[in-house]
Order: C-alpha cells, then structure tokens, then sequence
C-alpha cells in the first residue's frame, strides 16, 4: 500500500489525472489541472469549480462562527473562478450534518451563504443534504462564465513574464495562530474571555471571511489585460507558484523584499517567532490571485497599490528561487496538506 504522505496533495492530483480517462465530449475543454474545469458554451467558455471543506480538517467549529463558515465555503469556489479569470454565476451545495446540529445552526449556515452569494452575485440554485458521523462536512460546486479570449489557465506563463500577487500575503496563517492560541486558553480555564485586540481584528477577519478577488477581475478586464496564466492562493504562495512553474515549463525568481505583508502580519509573526516571509509563503487561505503578465503589460498595472510585482519567470524549470537583498537565493518548496487545490 502506497502512503499518501508520500505523494502529497500536488503528487496525488497528478496520480488521479494521469488514471483520468481523455474526455468524450466535444464540450469539455479542459477538465483536471487548474482551478476550474472549462467547457465550451458557443460564444463563450463555462467555469465549474468544486470545493469540500470538512470540519476538523478545514475549520474549527470552536472559534469559527457557522454564519462566517457559509461566506467562506462559498469564498473558496468563487475564487477558482476568478483564478480562470471568470465571474460565478450559479452556486449548489451538499451538507453533510451530524445530529448535534439544531435546526438554527443550519439556518446560521445558510445565512453566511447567502451573504456571499449576494456579495458575489451568484445565484444559489440547488444542492443536498445528508446526514454525517463526522461532523460537518461542505461542498461547494460554482459554475461560471468567461469570454474565449480571456479565459487564463496555468500552463500558459512564459519565460520573462513578470510574476504578481494581488493584496497582501500571510494574514489569514496568523490569524489562525491567534484563534489557536485562544482556543488552547479557553481549553485550560473556560472562565477567560478571547483576547483578540482590536489591532489584531484585521488578522482574524482574513482568516475567518477572507474575499474572493472577483474585483480584480473586473479591473484586469477594464484595462484590456489578459494575464498570461493565474491561480488563486489557497494552499500558500510557494505551493500555487510550484503549480504555474510545473504545468508552464518555466523556473522562477521571487524577491522577500518585494512580498506585500500587512503591518499587522509582521507584529503577530515577531511574536509568534514566525517568519513573516514564511507565513507569506506557506501559510495559505489568504485567497489572493497570483498572476503572471508579459512585461509590457505591466506598466498597466505598476501604479495599482492592490497588485504587486513580486518577480519574475525564467526559462530553468529546475530554478524556482527566492532572492534576497543581500544576493543570496533559496530553493522555493511546497509545505502542507488537506487543503483546497
């Protein structure tokens, strides 16, 4: 018996591909391999991304509020959407409920959902429901839409493309760390209230409703750019960069100095003694876009302080590095397990 461990999940996705039969409908034009599977419309390409979050694994239902947990699992697949630099239309999905769940949690539930789908102007259209031994369990299916000459995959970027990210990187990793950190408190004295200032809400709320990045796509849209591949940042920086690099045959120079970290993330880094680059890189969920762009393109975008050049790709697949002031540069390298790909 093979482990998965030893795939992990980027090996894994690869191993279900590869066993994947050639599609049989003239419709399906691209199915396992990016954020969303595509398929031709006539005039126009349909988007279909699916998400399954599942309790214990993706959230935790002891600080995560349910009204939140609807926003955000409708987040996540709207976000693939963008990542194919698509807009959601129509929204299903299944929920899995074990009995300790009262008729008004599923109502908390369904109003976060519905939320979302008003905020991103998706229409919930259907789904399922069954009972579960195992908590909570959620999946997300958003069907979308993006005109043929702006669809964006990941296997497109080319060399000397300039590498950008959309907002900042990291929040969502320490605000996690603080939900930890106050669960672990509770857990040893139940009478001590959360200690969650003020000035660490910004790190909190990206963690528990991050936003899918679907007005970044209105914008690239209005200035007539067509980015040359894309990816929404679920599982960190590191790994979503891996994904474009591998499927675009190209290598990779980012700059530390250049990665957008939040005043917030740096102070709650320092005092979790964690890298603030580190948890730019490796702690996920931030569900900002990674794109690349050709450089003449970029000066579109050089003045947008919501998007940031964070380097560049070159033509050494084997080369996918982070530089730093100083000259020297280090191996870029995937961490983690479980979460949306």
């Amino acid at each position: 018996m093979t482990d998965l461990n030893t795939l992990g999940q980027v090996g894994l996705i690869d191993h279900i591909r590869q066993a994947t039969p050639a599609p049989a409908h003239p419709e399906t034009v691209r199915g396992i391999g990016d954020d969303a599977a595509v398929f031709d419309w006539g005039d126009s390409y349909g988007l279909l991304a699916t998400e399954l979050l599942v309790e214990g694994i993706h959230f935790d239902l002891t600080y995560v509020p349910l009204k939140h947990l609807g926003y955000k699992a409708v987040t996540f697949a709207v976000s693939d959407i963008a990542a194919m630099n698509g807009l959601p239309l129509q929204l299903t999905i299944g929920v899995g409920l074990s009995s300790r769940f009262p008729v008004e949690a599923v109502d908390e539930l369904y109003e976060g959902i519905r939320a979302a789908c008003t905020a991103y102007n998706v229409d919930l259209v259907g789904g399922d429901t069954t009972a579960s031994r195992s908590g909570l369990i959620l999946s997300v299916s958003v069907l979308g839409k993006v005109a043929k000459d702006k669809i964006t995959y990941r296997h497109t970027a080319q060399p000397n493309d300039v590498v950008c990210v959309t907002g900042d990187l990291g929040a969502a990793y320490l605000g996690l760390q603080l939900l930890e950190r106050e669960k672990q408190v509770f857990l040893a004295d139940p009478n001590m209230q959360p200690n969650l200032s003020e000035e660490r809400a910004y790190l909190v709320q990206r963690q528990l409703r991050p936003d899918a990045r679907t007005d970044v796509v209105h914008e690239l849209n209005d200035l007539g750019i067509r980015p040359t591949a894309m990816i929404d940042i679920s599982t960190g920086l590191a790994s979503e960069l891996l994904h474009i690099c591998r499927q675009s045959g190209t290598g990779a120079v980012l700059f530390d100095e250049n990665l957008p970290i939040d005043d917030q993330t740096h102070l709650a880094a320092d005092e979790f003694k964690i890298s603030p680059v580190t948890a730019a890189l490796n702690g996920g969920e931030d569900y900002e876009l990674l794109f690349t762009v050709r450089p003449q393109e970029f000066d579109k975008l050089a003045n947008n302080a919501r998007i940031t050049a964070i380097g560049y790709l070159t033509a050494d697949p084997n080369q996918v590095v982070l530089a730093t002031k100083a000259g020297q540069q280090t191996p870029i390298r995937a961490q983690g397990w479980g979460q949306s790909a």
